[in-house]
């Protein structure tokens, strides 16, 4: 076999001595690293390349590994799959288990679990025949799954500390006549037996944030149904979706649960009535049973634990900083987010959170980002180590807490173990090597030192899948029998004492990842928000109700300055045009009737004009102003040329305001109708009419009058000619012609004396 030692009293070969000295080296450089190094991002294997390793034919998945921490009387089982990528069948092969080196220190952690071939001299022998796993025959292309069960007590486990642990697998090909290593996966097995004198404290984060699913849309009823842009929520609170793994998972886990208020509000408003966007049109949302499962989970989940609240809708800090905070309005966006978190939370879990946390993108800190976290009230900023790079010559990863300043604490989570977990792990090889890395750091971690006692913090990422919750949680389950570590919560972890040779210098905006910069909001995102407040501040003034309108656009627009969105900007811009355009909706209910000219004929007259409001709430402190193009011709309001009426208008009314108006002079002058707040704010769209002004003079009335009186004097005279026509006619004895059909009748009787009769008109 490669991997048999020299016989006794030879001298080995040249090629034997390269292989030793080449295995010293690679040992030898991660245990002088890892004796020096601080909590740095791994620092690359040096020493001899993977040309030197044998080929790697065959992938072996190690699917799982349990106990992944095991203690004395255990037994452990690996399992897993081998699969030929070859070009040949593979024969009379074995499948070996490795076990050893102890490793010492963190980077040789780091520079072994990048390692992929198999080294002759490096990696450990195999255990022995009692426990292989004999395979025949293994084709190309074809898998086979695999078992290997050792007790512990039959490992080279010396003493406690982090092991290599690896599976192999040697065979023949057609090509070869002898035994070689085909393929290898290495991972880690910590042996930690007994409790550790000095323990390390272990805080983990247990994220429960989500993406923007709320719109600023709310139904016309005294509820105010919410209006959701969809129901994929819903998918993520049912069972087995990433909200209820979370739950579940954390509810037997020591964490300390951050949230987002936004989170919370949303699953609260689905248990109740709402509906969901289809289209142009909205229908019923159907998922209240499940929403109101998971709130329910979720409080007996926090009860008696730590809850930190970030500021409502997690706003993304570090765009705000870079791109934002020079836009006017947008730190106060931030504020309210915070004092909303606070009544959220309250409000939905019956408990009291700590809202004294800022949590910026994976950490990434710099000068303006700690100033805008700052200015929102929160004291302690969780920043990560990659960020807050060591720079001295510590031997050991320092406490988590650093006071950075201004009466700031940044805690700093470690790099390594909070990254544990990113990447895909819904296959079992994935999730069990993430498991054995992460505790093989936390124990190499507590050997740095083991008289110093370390408080250690895990930020994992803000939003992990339901497959990544699965991996963390067999993690820290590993870590029940606090061997070598003991939970912490968030809080106590701050106000832990901090390390004095730690660094405090947060780094230069020059030093902000150019890949977290490029996924910032753009600042046309932070002047779209702007815009839709300034509308807002004009609208609310006028309403009996503001709270109708101010709160739900108000947590619209703290979606709108969401983390969530990084990666996503078409949708962040289709979600403030989706919250813009339904506020210009609402205010352009409120508005002016469009008018037609108008005639005056005379010298006074009143012009009305009429307002509507289509809301469902009455509006006030609103002011009609009505402005004259030509105050010489038409004059309103008593001779001015402007003139102000106030309007107060019921919900689905209208109301008609009327202005006097007094025209010297014929002609056409336009007129300008406009709504202002009462502050002078213009409302709405301003509307222009015309008014036709026919004055007529007192000389042409006389005419008029003249020319009346005369037609009516020759009537009269016409009229008299005829009666006593009529009378002569009738002494001729001419009362014997019948009359013509054309003759008027007579409308009075002879001239008398006497009394007129009844029914008779008197000519006077």
């Amino acid at each position: 076999m490669a991997e048999a030692a020299d016989p006794q009293g030879t001298h080995p070969s040249p090629a034997r001595r390269w292989m030793r000295r080449t295995a010293s080296v690679l040992l030898g450089v991660p245990l002088l690293t890892g004796l020096l190094a601080g909590p740095a991002m791994p620092a690359p294997l040096t020493g001899p390349t993977e040309k030197a390793s044998v080929s790697s034919t065959v992938d072996v998945a190690l699917n799982s590994l349990t106990p992944s921490a095991p203690e004395e009387g255990d037994t452990l089982v690996v399992s897993g799959t081998l699969t030929n990528r070859g070009k040949e069948t593979i024969n009379d092969a074995e499948v070996d288990l490795r076990v050893g080196p102890r490793l010492t220190g963190r980077s040789s952690v780091d520079a072994n679990a990048k390692r992929t071939g198999y080294l002759p001299g490096v990696d450990a022998e195999r255990l022995g025949d009692q426990y292989t796993v004999k395979v025949a025959k293994l084709r190309k292309g074809v898998s086979e799954d695999f078992q290997l069960s050792v007790p512990v007590d039959k490992m080279p486990l010396d003493s406690a500390g982090v092991y290599l642990l690896a599976v192999s697998l040697s065979g023949q090909t057609s090509g070869s006549s002898y035994d070689r290593v085909l393929g290898i996966q290495r991972t880690f097995l910590p042996w930690q037996p007994e409790e550790d004198s000095a323990k390390t404290k272990l805080t983990v984060l247990w994220p429960l944030i989500a993406s923007a699913h709320i719109t600023a849309e709310t139904a016309s009823d005294e509820q105010q149904t919410p209006v959701f842009q969809d129901d994929e929520l819903a998918a993520e609170l049912a069972p087995g979706g990433r909200l209820e793994q979370l739950v579940s998972l954390g509810s037997d886990l020591p964490v300390t649960w951050v949230v987002d208020p936004d989170l919370l509000a949303s699953v609260d408003a689905m248990a109740g009535t709402y509906r969901v966007r289809a289209g142009e049109t909205t229908v019923p949302g159907t998922s209240q049973a499940v929403a109101r499962k998971w709130l329910d989970a979720l409080q007996k989940a926090v009860s008696g634990g730590k809850v930190v609240a970030l500021p409502f809708a997690d706003p993304d800090l570090a765009s705000i900083a870079h791109r934002g905070k020079n836009v006017s309005g947008t730190l106060s966006h931030l504020q309210t987010a915070t004092e909303a978190a606070t009544t959220t939370v309250e409000a939905v879990l019956h408990t009291t959170p700590t809202t004294d946390f800022a949590w910026p993108v994976d950490g990434a800190v710099d000068p303006s980002i700690v100033d805008v976290a700052t200015s929102a009230g929160a004291h302690k900023v969780i920043a990560r180590s990659d960020s807050l790079e060591e720079t001295g010559d510590l031997l050991y990863t320092p406490t988590a807490a650093r006071p950075i300043g201004g009466g700031t604490t940044a805690v700093v989570a470690d790099y390594r173990l909070s990254t544990s977990f990113s990447g895909d792990m819904t296959g079992g090889e994935r999730s069990t090597l993430a498991v054995q890395n992460f505790l093989a750091q936390t124990l190499a971690l507590t050997k740095q030192d083991e008289e110093k006692e370390r408080s250690i913090v895990v930020a994992p990422q803000r939003m992990p899948t339901a497959a990544q919750a699965q991996t963390m949680a067999r993690a820290l389950h590993s870590l029940d029998g606090d061997r070598w570590t003991e939970p912490l919560d968030l809080v106590a972890a701050a106000d832990v004492k901090p390390d004095s040779e730690a660094t405090t210098r947060v780094p230069a905006s020059s030093a902000y990842p150019k890949k977290l910069r490029s996924q910032e909001l753009p600042t046309q995102a932070f002047q779209d928000i702007r815009a839709i407040q300034d509308s807002l501040n004009s609208f609310q003034v006028i309403l009996t109700q503001s709270d109708r309108v101010v709160t739900p656009f108000g947590n619209a627009i703290n979606r709108s300055l969401s983390t969530s969105w990084r990666g996503e900007p078409t949708e962040a811009q289709k979600y403030r045009d989706s919250v813009r355009t339904y506020l210009q909706g609402l205010v352009g209910q409120v508005s002016l009737i469009e008018k037609s000219d108008v005639t005056l004929s005379g010298r006074s007259a009143t012009i009305p004009v009429t307002v509507q409001n289509q809301l469902v709430q009455g509006v006030d402190d609103l002011v009609l102003q009505l402005t004259s193009g030509n105050a010489t011709r038409l004059k309103l309001n008593e001779g001015g040329a402007v003139a102000t009426q106030p309007v107060k208008i019921a919900g689905g009314h209208s109301q008609s305001v009327k202005f006097d108006a007094d025209a010297n002079v014929n002609g056409q002058i336009p007129i300008t109708a406009r709504l202002f707040t009462k502050d002078g704010t213009p409302y709405g769209d301003e509307m222009t009419f015309t008014v036709k002004v026919s004055e007529l003079t007192p000389t042409v009335l006389l005419v008029i009058a003249g020319g009346l009186l005369l037609l009516v004097l020759a009537g009269v005279r016409m009229y008299n000619h005829r009666k006593r026509s009529v009378a002569s006619d009738t002494s001729d004895g001419g009362g014997d012609e019948p009359e013509q059909p054309s003759d008027p009748t007579p409308d009075t009787g002879p001239e008398s004396g006497d009394p007129s009769g009844t029914g008779e008109k008197v000519d006077r």
